[in-house]
C-alpha cells in the first residue's frame, strides 16, 4: 500500500496558541510527532501548516512542510488541501494529530492496517475505557462501534445509556469505547468528504466525523490499548510528561 502521513499543524489556539513550537525535552512538539510517524509504515511523512513559523521549524529538522490556507475549519480539509498540493498520488491518507507527540508508530500501523481490506473508506482507532471519569468527560468523544467494527455513531455524552445501573459502574457493565483522534482516509474519499455540507448532527457534537456517517460514509474502527496524550493546554502537556517520566 502507498500511503502517505499528513500532520495538520496551526499554529493559532485559543487555549495553548504555539503549541507545535512548544520545547519537550529539548524538541518541538511538531519535530516530536514527525519523528515518530516517521517510525511507521508510511511512505512519506508530510506537515501541512498555515503558519511560516512552523513552516521554518519543520524545514530546520529536516522534514517535509506544505504552507496551507489558514481558513480550515478542520484537520481533515487541511490534509486534503496539502495533498492536493503536494501533487503527489498517494492510494491512502493518515491524518496524525499535530498535537499527540506521543504518538506511537504501532499506532499509526494498526490504522494503516484497516485498509487491507479494500472495502474500508476511512478508518479511526478506538480504545476501551476503564474509569467512570473518562466516561463522562464531554472533552474526550466516545464512540459505538457495530459488530463489523464500523462506527455507527459519536458523542460526548456516554452511549449507550445503561438503564437500572448506577452510572459510576456502567464502565463495568458494559464495553464503552473513546475515539483516538487520527484517521486514515481512502485518497478518493478524502476528496469527497471534503465537499460535503457541515451537518445537524455534526453541529451538535462538534465532532467533524458525524458529517461522514450522516451522509452514508462507513468508518471502519481499529482498537489500540496504547494511550494517547493530546495537548491542548499547558496543563495538557505538564501531565503528559509527568505519566511519561
Amino acid at each position: 500500500m502507498d500511503v502517505i502521513g499528513i500532520i495538520p499543524a496551526r499554529y493559532a489556539s485559543t487555549r495553548f496558541p504555539g503549541k507545535p513550537l512548544v520545547a519537550i525535552q529539548g524538541k518541538t512538539m511538531i519535530q516530536r510527532v514527525y519523528e515518530q510517524a516517521s517510525k511507521a509504515k508510511l511512505s512519506k511523512v508530510l506537515v501541512a501548516t498555515d503558519d511560516e513559523r512552523i513552516m521554518a521549524e519543520v524545514q530546520r529538522f529536516g522534514g517535509e512542510v506544505v504552507l496551507t490556507a489558514s481558513h480550515h475549519q478542520s484537520g481533515t480539509d487541511r490534509c486534503f488541501e496539502a495533498y492536493t498540493r503536494f501533487n503527489v498520488p498517494h492510494d491512502f491518507i493518515i491524518n496524525i494529530q499535530g498535537d499527540e507527540p506521543f504518538i506511537q508508530p504501532e499506532q499509526i500501523n494498526l490504522l494503516v492496517a484497516c485498509f487491507e481490506n479494500p472495502a474500508t473508506q476511512l478508518a479511526t482507532l478506538v480504545k476501551p475505557i476503564e474509569t467512570a471519569a473518562e466516561l463522562f468527560n464531554p472533552n474526550s468523544p466516545k464512540v459505538v462501534i457495530n459488530q463489523h467494527q464500523e462506527a455507527i455513531y459519536f458523542s460526548r455524552q456516554p452511549i449507550p445509556y445503561l438503564r437500572g445501573a448506577e452510572e459510576a459502574t456502567w464502565h463495568q457493565k458494559h464495553p464503552y469505547f473513546k475515539h483516538i483522534g487520527i484517521y486514515g482516509y481512502r485518497a478518493d474519499i478524502l476528496e469527497q468528504i471534503t465537499q460535503l455540507a457541515s451537518s445537524s448532527l455534526e453541529k451538535a457534537e462538534s465532532l467533524e466525523q458525524l458529517r461522514w456517517l450522516e451522509n452514508g460514509y462507513k468508518i471502519a474502527t481499529a482498537v489500540t490499548y496504547l494511550e494517547t496524550f493530546g495537548i491542548d493546554t499547558p496543563e495538557d502537556l505538564e501531565k503528559a510528561l509527568q505519566v511519561k517520566s
